[in-house]
C-alpha cells in the first residue's frame, strides 16, 4: 500500500515537472542544443543542462514562494500589533486627562514612599519563624561591637579647645578696672618716696607715713628730747619765751586731744621707731632745725593723705565682693616698683591667656602658674598683690571647638580596625521562635535571609492620601479662570516631583522656590498655593526631614507662589529670588530661636545652615529663572513677562508689520487700545489682550495692497485688476491662513496664535458678498455659495479674542464715521458727530455679532455688549478730542507776519 502511494506521487511530480519543462521550452529559458550535432555526447550534455536548469529554477521558485508565505505572516502580525498599538494609543488619547492623573498619583507615591520598597520580614525584637543556619563559612563584622570600641575611642580623644576672645577681652577689661581703682587710691596717697631716700629710707618713709598717731606724736617727742639733750651737753640750752612751754609737736586739736586721754608709751623698744628718730636726728645735725621742722610738716601732709588713702579703700573693699588691694600690698609700694608691677601683670596675663585656661582646671594649679608667670615680671615685694588681682579676674577662656573635636572623634575612630566573627557552615544562626538580635539580623543580612518585601499596605496607603490631595487640587483647577491643558498638568506634576525628588537624592535645600516662583508666574497664586499647601502635610508625614528645614521651603514656596505672577519683568523676578532667599533662611533662623537650639554651644551652626538655606533659596530662584523661557516655548506658555515681550514693537514681526503695511499697523495699535481698555473694565488678561491685538492681522502682510487701509488713497486692486468678488474674497480670507504660517514660523505662543483666525470667526464678507450678488442677479449662471464669503473660523473661544473680535469691528466702523464726518464739509467737523451717533452705530455692530452666534463660545454676555459699546466710544473721544479754534488771520496780516 505504501509502495503504491510512493509510485503515485511519483507519476505525479514527472507529470509535473514535464509539464514545468515545456513551458520553459516555450518561453526559451532551457538551452537548446547546437543545430547539425547529432552526437550522443552531445544530446546528453544539452539535456543534463536542461534538468539542471529545471532543477534550479524548481529550488528558487519554492524558496520564493516560502520567502513570501513568511513575509505576509510578518506583516500580518506587524499589521496585528500596529492595530493593537495604535487602538492602545486611540484609547490612551481619549482617556488622556485620567492617565495623567493615574501617572501623578503613581509617580508621587513612588517617589515619596522609595523607604517602603526594601522592608524586611525579619525584624530586631521579633521571633524568628524557623531555625535558621549558616549556608556556609564566613567572617562577619560585628558592627555592634565594632560601634563600641571606636565610640570608646572616639570619647576618650582628646578634646580641641580653642581661644573666645569675647572672654579674653572681659577678663582685659576687669583687670584694667581693678588697676585703674589701684592707681586712684595711690593718686590720693600722694608721690611714694615722698622724700629723699639717702636722708629718710624707703623703710622709714614707709614707717612714717603708716605709723599710728601715738608712735607719731611719741616720735616727735623723742626727737625733740633729744635735741634738748644735746643742748644741755654743749651748753648751749635756749632760754624759752616767757609764755611759751616745751611740748611735742602735735599736727591738730584732735591729736592733742587724743594725747590727753592717752597715757604714753615706750616705744623704744620698736626697730622702725628708733631708726625713725635716729634718720631724723642725723638729718638736723646735717641741716639745720627749720629744715627737720619743714620735713616733719612735710611728713605730717603725706601721713593724712595716706589716711585718706586708706579709707578710700576700705570703702572699695566694701563694695567689691572680693577684697584684692590690702593697705600694706598697695599703699607700700614705690612708685617705680608700682609700675613695674603693672607691667608685669599685663605681661603675665598676656602669656596665661594665650596658653589658655581650661574648664574644670583645679584652682591650686592656677595659683601656681600666675606665681611662676609673676617670679619673672614683677618685683617680689609685689608678687602677692599682683598674684590677687590676676586669681580674681583669670577665668577659663577656652571652650570646647564641636567641629574638630567631631572631626578628631571621627578620625580616631576610624582608625579602629571592625570586630570580626567567624561563622561557621552548618552553624545556628536563631532557633525557631527566639527573639532576634541586633547580632542575629546581621549575620542574617550578611547572608541576604532576611527576606525583604516591599510594604504595600503603606503604599497603599500613602497612594490614598495624594489621591486625596490630587482631588483637592483637580477641584481647585476646575474653580478658577484658567484652563489647564494636558501638557499644564504634566508640567505641574513635573515640578512637584523635583521638591521630593531632590530630597530622595539626599539634599536637605530641595526646590520649593524654584515650584512655587514657576507655578506661580506660569498659572497665578490659587494653583501654586494649592500645590504648596498640598505638599507640605505629605512630605512632613512621609519624610524624615527637618521640620524647620520644612518650614523654610515652604515659606519661600508660598512668597513665590503668591508674587511672581504680579511681577512683569525679569528683574523683578530676580529681586523676589532674594526676597524667597531672606525669607528661607530668616524662618529657619526663626524656628531653630523657638525650640532653643540657638543657645547651645552650637550656635553657629545653626547660623551656617540659615545661611545655607538662603543660598539654596536664591539658587533654586536663579535656576527657576534660567529654565522658565525655556519652559514657556516648550509647554507652550504665556507669561505676563512673556506677554511684556511679545508686545515689543521692537520685535521682528511687529516691525515688519509697520514697515510693509503701515495702515494695518496703524489700525493694529488702535484695535490694541480699544481692546484693552475693555478687557481692564471686564477683569480679563490684559496682557494676552493687547499682545494678541498686535499681532491678530499679521497675515495681511502677504499681499498688502489687497486691504484698503495700505492703499493709502490708490487705486482699489480689487476694482481695476481681479474685478471677481470670489477671488477678493480669497484673498481677504487668506490673511488669517498666511497670519497662521507666520505665527507658527516665528514660534508665538498657542494663545497669541488663536487670535488670528478667532477674531473673525466665520463671519461674512459683506462688501464681496453683496458685489457676486449683484453679479448673480445679472448672470444666472453664476451661483453664490455663502460658505465662499465666510472665514473659516473657529469663532472666539475666549473672552478676549471675542473683545479683539468686537474691537477688530468697531474700529473700522469708528473709522469710517470719522471719515464720513471729515468729507461732509467745513460745517460739519468731528466734534459735530455725536456720542450717542456712535454709540448706537456700535451697539448695532455688537449686536449683529451677537446674533449671527459669533460670541456664543467666547464666555461674554449680553449684558456686556452694551458696556462693551461704551468702553470703545469713550476711548474713541480721547483720540480724537476737541480742539481750539485758532481765528483766521488774513492774507495781509499772514505775510506781514512772514
Amino acid at each position: 500500500m505504501k509502495m503504491h502511494q510512493f509510485l503515485q506521487f511519483l507519476n505525479q511530480q514527472l507529470t509535473h515537472w514535464r509539464r514545468q519543462y515545456k513551458t520553459l521550452r516555450r518561453k526559451g529559458k532551457l538551452v537548446r542544443s547546437p543545430k547539425g550535432k547529432t552526437h550522443r555526447r552531445e544530446l546528453l550534455r544539452t539535456m543534463l543542462k536542461n534538468v539542471f536548469l529545471f532543477l534550479s529554477k524548481t529550488n528558487e521558485k519554492s524558496k520564493r514562494r516560502k520567502q513570501e508565505r513568511a513575509l505576509r505572516a510578518k506583516v500580518k502580525s506587524v499589521k496585528t500589533k500596529s492595530s493593537i498599538c495604535a487602538a492602545g494609543l486611540d484609547w490612551a488619547y481619549k482617556q488622556r486627562y485620567s492617565v495623567i492623573l493615574a501617572i501623578a498619583v503613581v509617580s508621587l507615591t513612588g517617589i515619596i514612599g522609595y523607604k517602603l520598597y526594601n522592608q524586611t520580614q525579619l525584624r530586631v525584637g521579633h521571633p524568628a519563624p524557623q531555625t535558621i543556619t549558616a549556608p556556609y563559612t564566613a567572617s562577619i563584622e560585628d558592627q555592634k561591637k565594632t560601634e563600641a570600641e571606636r565610640k570608646a575611642v572616639s570619647t576618650s580623644s582628646l578634646q580641641v579647645l580653642m581661644l573666645d576672645a569675647r572672654i579674653n577681652e572681659k577678663i582685659n577689661e576687669n583687670l584694667q578696672q581693678l588697676l585703674d581703682d589701684g592707681n586712684e587710691i595711690r593718686a590720693v596717697a600722694g608721690a611714694f618716696p615722698f622724700f629723699d631716700p639717702i636722708v629718710l629710707s624707703i623703710s622709714t618713709q614707709r614707717y612714717l607715713r603708716s605709723c599710728s598717731e601715738s608712735e607719731w606724736q611719741a616720735l616727735l617727742s623723742a626727737v625733740e628730747n633729744s635735741k634738748n639733750q644735746q643742748q644741755k651737753r654743749i651748753g648751749q640750752t635756749t632760754p624759752a619765751a616767757p609764755n611759751q612751754k616745751r611740748q611735742p609737736r602735735i599736727t591738730s586739736k584732735s591729736d592733742s586731744q587724743s594725747l590727753e586721754k592717752t597715757e604714753p608709751v615706750d616705744f623704744s623698744q620698736n626697730t622702725d621707731f628708733t631708726q625713725a628718730v635716729a634718720e631724723l636726728e642725723s638729718y638736723r645735725l646735717t641741716t639745720s632745725e627749720k629744715s627737720l621742722s619743714l620735713v616733719i610738716a612735710e611728713i605730717s601732709q603725706t601721713r593724712q593723705r595716706y589716711i585718706q588713702a586708706a579709707a578710700k579703700l576700705l570703702k572699695l573693699e566694701t563694695l567689691s565682693p572680693e577684697a584684692v588691694y590690702e593697705e600694706s600690698l598697695l599703699l607700700d609700694l614705690s612708685d617705680v616698683e608700682w609700675e613695674k608691677t603693672q607691667m608685669g601683670i599685663h605681661q603675665s596675663i598676656e602669656r596665661i591667656l594665650t596658653q589658655g585656661i581650661p574648664q574644670g582646671l583645679p584652682k591650686n594649679i592656677l595659683q601656681d602658674a600666675v606665681s611662676l608667670q609673676l617670679q619673672t615680671f614683677v618685683p617680689e615685694s609685689a608678687e602677692t598683690l599682683a598674684k590677687n588681682l590676676l586669681l580674681a579676674v583669670l577665668k577659663p577662656n577656652l571652650q570646647k571647638d564641636e567641629e574638630q573635636t567631631r572631626q578628631n572623634a571621627q578620625k580616631a575612630a576610624a582608625g579602629v580596625p571592625p570586630v570580626m566573627v567567624k561563622v561557621r557552615h552548618g552553624e545556628v544562626i536563631v532557633k525557631k521562635g527566639a527573639q532576634i538580635t541586633a547580632w542575629n539580623f546581621e549575620v542574617l543580612e550578611h547572608y541576604h535571609l532576611i527576606r525583604r518585601e516591599v510594604k504595600w499596605h503603606e503604599l497603599v496607603k500613602l497612594g490614598g492620601v495624594i489621591a486625596i490631595a490630587i482631588g483637592i487640587f483637580v477641584w481647585v483647577e476646575r474653580h478658577i479662570d484658567y484652563e489647564l491643558r494636558q501638557r499644564d498638568r504634566l508640567l505641574v506634576l513635573l515640578l512637584t516631583l523635583s521638591v521630593p525628588g531632590v530630597i530622595v537624592i539626599g539634599l536637605p535645600y530641595t526646590t520649593w522656590s524654584a515650584l512655587g516662583l514657576l507655578l506661580g508666574s506660569f498659572y497665578g497664586p490659587t494653583l501654586g498655593l494649592t500645590v504648596v499647601g498640598l505638599l507640605w502635610p505629605i512630605l512632613g508625614i512621609s519624610l524624615d526631614m527637618s521640620k524647620a528645614a520644612l518650614l523654610a521651603g515652604v515659606g519661600g514656596g508660598i512668597l513665590g507662589s503668591y508674587i511672581a505672577q504680579r511681577l512683569r519683568s525679569r528683574e523683578e523676578l530676580a529681586l523676589l529670588g532674594v526676597a524667597i532667599a531672606l525669607t528661607q533662611g530668616g524662618i529657619y533662623l526663626l524656628v531653630k530661636i523657638l525650640i532653643g537650639q540657638i543657645f547651645g554651644s552650637t550656635w553657629y551652626i545653626v547660623f551656617q545652615e540659615a545661611g545655607l538655606f538662603a543660598l539654596s533659596g536664591l539658587g533654586w530662584s536663579v535656576v527657576a529663572l534660567g529654565l522658565s523661557p525655556y519652559l514657556e516655548k516648550v509647554f507652550d506658555l504665556v507669561t505676563p513677562i512673556r506677554l511684556a515681550e511679545l508686545a515689543n514693537p521692537n520685535r521682528p514681526l511687529l516691525k515688519r508689520l509697520a514697515t510693509e503695511t503701515p495702515g494695518t499697523f496703524q489700525h493694529t495699535l488702535l484695535v490694541a487700545t480699544l481692546a484693552e481698555a475693555a478687557a481692564k473694565e471686564l477683569g480679563c488678561n490684559v496682557e494676552l489682550v493687547r499682545a494678541g491685538a498686535l499681532y491678530h492681522d499679521i497675515g495681511k502682510m502677504h499681499d498688502p495692497l489687497g486691504f484698503i487701509e495700505n492703499q493709502m488713497g490708490g487705486p482699489n486692486k480689487h476694482d481695476t485688476e481681479i474685478k471677481d468678488p470670489w477671488k477678493s474674497a480669497e484673498i481677504i480670507k487668506k490673511h488669517v491662513t498666511e497670519g497662521l504660517v507666520m505665527a507658527r514660523k516665528h514660534l508665538l505662543p498657542t494663545a497669541i496664535q488663536a487670535f488670528i483666525p478667532e477674531h473673525q470667526g466665520t463671519m461674512l464678507i459683506a462688501y464681496f458678498h453683496h458685489q457676486a450678488q449683484q453679479m448673480a442677479q445679472s448672470d444666472p449662471s453664476l451661483t453664490v455659495d455663502d460658505a465662499d464669503f465666510r472665514y473659516d473660523g473657529p469663532i472666539p473661544q475666549s473672552r478676549e479674542t471675542g473683545i479683539v473680535m468686537l474691537a477688530d469691528s468697531c474700529e473700522a466702523a469708528l473709522r469710517s464715521l470719522q471719515a464720513s464726518a471729515k468729507s461732509a464739509g467745513e460745517k460739519r467737523s468731528l466734534k459735530d458727530v455725536s456720542t450717542e451717533q456712535a454709540l448706537a452705530m456700535l451697539n448695532n455692530i455688537l449686536r449683529a455679532k451677537w446674533q449671527d452666534n459669533q460670541l456664543v463660545d467666547s464666555g461674554l454676555k449680553r449684558e456686556e455688549m452694551s458696556q462693551i459699546a461704551q468702553i470703545f466710544v469713550d476711548v474713541w473721544q480721547q483720540f480724537h478730542h476737541k480742539r481750539i479754534a485758532y481765528p483766521k488771520l488774513k492774507a495781509s496780516s499772514v505775510a506781514r507776519n512772514l
